[in-house]
């Protein structure tokens, strides 16, 4: 089944992906044959997975997260999804 996820890397940022096999890309992570932006953040650890019926769908939650503030992918991975409303909102001063 399709995935997307979120790791955490050694630097404390976030790293937002999508994968059919997700026990395969977390290896490919964890070993140092994953993306070039993990490769030089280890050890990475998966703070978030979200499992969805097609490859299509986890792919565009993938790039809405990737979009997203610090905060609201730290709301979404702590579960507190009625904060990610407020926290897409844009603050006028």
């Amino acid at each position: 089944m399709p995935f997307v996820y979120m790791l955490r890397c050694a630097d404390n940022s976030y790293y937002v992906g999508s994968t059919r096999d997700i026990e395969h890309r977390l290896w490919q992570h964890s070993s140092g044959n994953g993306a070039v932006y993990t490769r030089t953040r280890l050890p990475v650890v998966l703070v978030f997975a979200q499992e969805f019926d097609r490859i299509d769908e986890a792919y565009e939650m993938e790039k809405r997260v990737q979009g997203w503030s610090r905060a609201k992918r730290e709301a979404l991975i702590a579960g507190r999804f009625n904060d990610l409303p407020r926290l897409s909102r844009k603050k006028f001063r």
